[in-house]
């Protein structure tokens, strides 16, 4: 009996998509990325950073945002499993523009906003 074999995991492959191409059309990720953008984040008291902290610049809370609901709308609740799925999800990396925020980063974007989303 012939088996199914997939691919040598060790061949060298060009991929030549776009993340925008590997995501269909009428994705769910699509509707939070438009629905995030039409907010206005300040008027709904989030957080926004001037960039006048020394250190690392700061991620745009809309990116967090859409993290969050994201991580929301798949019962994705753990901030270490969202920082995991920033890493390996595809949808989630389009979404986010493929940063991978900390689950620390996640946590005290969730606990500073806390009103915001009530």
């Amino acid at each position: 009996m012939a088996y199914i074999v997939g691919i040598d995991r060790n061949q060298s492959r060009m991929i030549t998509a776009s993340l925008d191409d590997l995501i269909d059309k009428d994705n769910s990720v699509r509707a939070i990325d438009s629905y995030v953008n039409s907010l206005d984040l300040l008027e709904l008291g989030f957080t926004e950073y001037r960039g006048t902290n020394r250190g690392q610049s700061p991620y745009r809370r809309s990116d967090l945002l859409k993290l969050h609901v994201y991580g929301y709308l798949n019962k994705i609740r753990s901030s270490r499993a969202l920082e995991m799925e920033c890493k390996r999800n595809i949808e989630l990396m389009w979404l986010i523009n493929a940063i991978t925020p900390d689950h620390g980063t996640i946590s005290g974007f969730v606990k500073e906003n806390r009103k915001s989303f009530s």
